[in-house]
């Protein structure tokens, strides 16, 4: 036997006891888990994990159609627990978030690449608090929200402009304008308006990296030996383990033998902390020069001494910022997407929605957020393009602290947690028709329907911290959309249907649409609200001279 076998052996003998003793030394449960599928001697229930490639809201809409509102399932020892109805979902992630709002572990995007230190995949901890408070001091309500009102403006001026010039780039134009809106709020960072822009690209690198990152059962160190020779010929579909089982291979050297993750993961790494340092360091620069934009890190650093902060201060200023970028502007191409797919499958609702800011706003402004109390239809259409197809379809996954009994089954410590949102907002018992587009839902005095919002930024003390702003940038990019143009399919295009890409975040699969300008007096609004604003100067230059 060579060393290295015999090193790799040994690996294997000492993980597999930790796997053996995690499932056949427990004490056993004072009640049965949530119904679920029966799973396999050892590997339990791995083969119903959802296939590769698959919707993962259409997996586990069968779990809720056999197992009903609550199910579970167990993998290599680890119980995954599916909550498909509201009420469910709130009753533990809302009124039992004291022990339901930490995070399961990931260990190759988390702790090799870096992400633990993000936002949104920390464990509920001390620095996750201190993370929460930072960021409702800026953002937690809507009078400290309000101070970025006019950059939103701004930004949404300058969107619909690229939609006058290039109509043909939609999508792209929704990504540009989220990009801008973010990093201008997060950091006082204007983007290079005509072409591409370095930190623009430097964080959708960091971003695509995340998403390769985060699939489940890529990993090497994300498994165990049992599953190693299993994920070296076909795919698989796991990444839900322990510490335990994870710790040898985790802190295998990068040159050791079939550790080629690990030198993956250093340079992702290096990427990561360069997103998240520049900007930050841009922000310091500009305000040691004594003219800069406000913004989130500006507000946070001024009237403070930038020699005197502390390394754990710089740390929570840092990521809670970068937090804001990347939770942010993925999560807004997604809305927008989905709402423009639904306008050109619905003509009737946008024209309905123009007779409303016509009525109310007139042709010869746009709608700001001072009109938004008076334009109630347009609300309606922002809840229904967060319900219709929710951002994160099976939302982020929680994890249970402790065990916990509810209606007489046993939720494990240790379990992750799966709120099926696409699920609850499909739910006819809540919406009726679900499958319809339907601002009216919201409007009609016979129902009553639970406003979405309630449910697509996330529950508890998980909830979005940023969606008061997210919520503002997709309210106004729709009604100033809708006063000026009207989205229509192709004509080259063979029928326009809803589709959707699986991930944590879903997206529209690509689609074509026709944008018309509604007349002569909304194309001389969209050149005269540019003509106010400008494009702006870039500050990529100024990046380019930034050390980190």
């Amino acid at each position: 036997m060579t060393p290295t076998n015999l090193i790799l052996g040994l690996i294997g003998l000492w993980l597999l006891y930790f796997l053996l003793s995690r499932l056949f030394f427990r004490s056993r449960p004072s009640a049965p888990l949530p119904p679920g599928p029966k799973g396999k001697p050892i590997i339990g229930n791995l083969a119903d994990l959802p296939p590769p490639e698959m919707q993962e809201w259409r997996h586990w809409l069968q779990f809720k159609e056999r197992y009903g509102p609550i199910s579970s399932l167990t993998i290599l020892g680890q119980t995954i627990v599916i909550l498909n109805d509201v009420r469910m979902a709130f009753d533990l992630l809302e009124k039992r978030s004291n022990i339901y709002s930490s995070r399961p572990r990931l260990t190759f995007a988390g702790e090799i690449v870096g992400w633990n230190d993000a936002l949104g995949m920390q464990t509920y901890s001390h620095q996750f608090r201190a993370y929460r408070k930072v960021m409702h001091r800026v953002l937690g309500s809507k009078h400290t929200t309000a101070r970025f009102n006019s950059l939103q403006e701004m930004e949404v001026r300058r969107f619909l402009k690229r939609m006058l010039d290039r109509p043909e780039d939609l999508i792209q134009h929704i990504r540009t304008e989220a990009g801008a809106v973010i990093l201008k709020i997060a950091y006082g960072y204007t983007i290079e308006p005509h072409g591409r822009d370095p930190l623009v690209d430097l964080v959708n690198e960091a971003m695509d990296q995340f998403s390769i990152a985060g699939s489940p059962g890529r990993w090497l160190v994300d498994t165990i030996p049992l599953c190693l020779f299993f994920c070296q010929t076909q795919p698989c579909d796991i990444s839900l383990l322990t510490f335990e089982t994870t710790y040898a291979v985790k802190h295998l050297p990068a040159w050791f033998p079939g550790a080629s993750f690990k030198r993956t993961g250093l340079a992702w790494n290096r990427t990561l902390l360069t997103t998240i340092e520049k900007p930050y360091q841009f922000v310091r620069q500009q305000m040691q020069r004594g003219k800069y934009t406000p913004s989130y890190v500006s507000s946070l650093l001024k009237g403070r001494d930038l020699n005197t902060l502390t390394p754990e201060e710089e740390h929570i200023i840092k990521w809670t910022a970068g937090s804001l970028y990347t939770a942010g502007a993925d999560t807004t191409v997604s809305v927008l997407s989905i709402f423009f797919l639904a306008m050109a499958l619905h003509p009737e609702i946008q024209d309905k929605a123009y007779e409303e800011l016509e009525r109310v706003v007139g042709r010869a402004r746009l709608p700001t957020f001072a009109d938004r109390e008076h334009l109630p239809y347009i609300e309606a259409i922002v809840k229904e393009s967060l319900r219709w197809h929710p951002i994160a379809p099976t939302g982020i996954p929680h994890e249970c602290t402790q065990d916990d009994i509810y209606e007489g089954y046993l939720i494990p410590k240790g379990s992750i947690i799966i709120p099926h949102i696409w699920q609850m907002a499909q739910d006819p018992a809540s919406y009726p028709n679900p499958t319809v587009f339907n601002p009216m839902r919201f409007l009609s005095p016979e129902t009553s329907q639970m406003d979405p919002h309630h449910l697509a930024f996330g529950f508890g003390r998980r909830i979005c911290p940023g969606r008061l702003l997210a919520d503002n940038t997709i309210f106004l990019t729709i009604a100033q959309s809708l006063a000026v143009f009207r989205f229509l399919p192709r004509d080259d295009a063979e029928g326009l249907r809803a589709e959707f890409a699986p991930g944590v975040v879903s997206h529209p699969l690509p689609y074509a649409l026709k944008v018309e300008v509604r007349g002569e007096e909304q194309r001389k609004v969209v050149r005269e609200g540019l003509e106010e604003v400008g494009w702006g100067v870039s500050d990529a230059g100024a990046l380019t001279g930034v050390i980190c």
